[in-house]
This record gives C-alpha cells, structure tokens and sequence, in this order.
C-alpha cells in the first residue's frame, strides 16, 4: 500500500514542480543538490501532508527513503500529523532520519515539524535525543538537537537544559551549527 501512495505522490510532486521554485530553492538552500529537487512549493507539500497522513509511518518512512528534498520535508510533516499514535516511533524515526539529513531545510522540517505534536508530554524524552544529537560528529544532528528543542524556548523552566545544549556547541565551527545557536539564543531572551 505504501509504495502505491508513494508512486502517486510522486506523481503529484512532478505534476507539481515549477522552475521558480527549484531556483528558488537553490538560492535559499545553497547546499541543495539539485538532482533530488522537484521544485514544489510549500504550501503544496503541507497540502500532501494533510491528505496522506493516514498512509501512517510506513509511507513516512517510504517517502525519506526515496530521496529528494521534497519528500523528505513532506515525510517530516507527515510524521509531526501522526507522531502522538505512537510517540516511541515517531522518537526513533526522527533519530534515525538525523543520520541522513543533508541541509538546513530539511534538518529544521524534521526539528520544528515531525514531533511538535509531543512536545508537551514527551519532553523528557526529546531532551534525551537532543543530547545525544548534540554530540555527534555529524553539523547536521548538532543543528537538529538545537532546532528540535526551539519550541522549549517559550517555557522558562526549559531554559537551563537548552542552555546546556547550547553551551556544549558554543566553539563550534559549522556556519549551520552557529546559525541555530544564535537562533536559539535569541528566542531564549525573548522567552525570559
């Protein structure tokens, strides 16, 4: 079932694509290797999230595994609709995606989307990953770990422990790694 949902929204995201939007995204995501880009808009692939999300994590999973950007993003949306049926999961294919994430757009999609449905219940558990993500030699899952706690900004009594994940990442030297942390820096004050 899941490969014959993937092949139709593969359809739609060709179907879908626009030159604009592939330019677009090279401007804005540089790293972008091209040749896994359909050049679909946004609001196209929260539009897909919302029909396909009862495809559940076996499409998810079919979709990151297929490999352009665009079906990474929209399996990361996807999973933010459907993580709170089984938050163990959702945990577990967010740590695994981590290992194979190749820019910005995509690191940030899975850490502001995939698990916001478990942010107030599961944060002890997202923490957890956090600092795992936090030392790793991958830029990627050191951004991750940053991104994925953003929304912890908001509560003060969050405040020491994403501290402590910016703390371990204050001397990094990945322009991508300094860019969240002045992200989350920021959302910190504006939190106090």
């Amino acid at each position: 079932m899941a490969n014959n949902l993937l092949e139709e929204i593969q359809q739609k995201l060709r179907d879908a694509s626009l030159q604009k939007t592939l330019e677009s995204h090279k401007r804005f995501v540089p790293d972008l290797d091209l040749t896994t880009a359909y050049g679909v808009p946004m609001p196209v692939l929260n539009l897909l999230a919302q029909q396909y999300r009862q495809g559940g994590f076996e499409l998810v999973d079919a979709l990151w595994s297929a490999g352009a950007v665009e079906e990474k993003i929209l399996a990361a949306k996807m999973l933010g609709k459907i993580a709170g049926k089984d938050p163990a999961k959702a945990l577990a294919l967010v740590e695994h995606f981590s290992a194979e994430i190749t820019n910005w757009a995509i690191c940030d999609a899975i850490g502001m989307q995939s698990l916001k449905p478990l942010v107030k219940k599961y944060s002890k558990e997202i923490f957890a990953l956090a600092h795992k993500l936090n030392h790793s030699k991958d830029l990627w899952q050191r951004r991750l770990s940053l991104v994925m706690v953003e929304w912890y900004t908001r509560d003060q009594q969050y405040h020491a422990e994403i501290n402590k994940l910016v703390a371990n990442l204050e001397n990094d030297k990945e322009y991508y790694v300094k860019k969240a942390i002045v992200w989350l820096k920021r959302n910190l004050e504006k939190g106090k």
